[in-house]
């Protein structure tokens, strides 16, 4: 029972937050910014928010300055939405999956296109 209380709470905070960094907080160096996932602890204490940023590694690391900053205002803000008594403690991790699967899907192209084709075998 508590594991799917974990997951819907992660599951809304990750709404919230997206929302948050969407509409309310307004430091430029947050930019594009998306949150992939938010992991709960079982207790409730603690949050890993993993974050997705486009660009290079210097805004990346601004962002994720800026998201540190403004963990306190996201923390209260996520408390108020969701009416909780206790707030998980949160943390921002750089979410890289994605350009890393992206990377993959063109070596993975540019494999296919070196191959040569069944007709050229012959």
């Amino acid at each position: 029972m508590a594991r799917i209380r974990t997951a819907r709470v992660a599951e809304q905070m990750k709404k919230e937050i997206a929302d948050l960094l969407r509409t309310e907080v307004k430091d430029p160096r947050v930019g594009f910014a998306t949150v992939t996932r938010v992991e709960v602890a079982g207790d409730l204490q603690h949050a890993k928010v993993y974050v997705s940023v486009y660009g290079d590694e210097a805004s990346k690391q601004q962002t994720m300055q800026a998201l540190e900053r403004a963990s306190g205002f996201l923390r209260g803000e996520v408390s108020r939405r969701l009416r909780m008594r206790v707030t998980p403690e949160m943390v921002f991790k750089l979410d890289e999956s994605g350009e890393y699967s992206a990377h993959i899907e063109t070596v993975l192209r540019e494999l296919h296109h070196d191959e040569p084709s069944e007709s050229n075998k012959e």
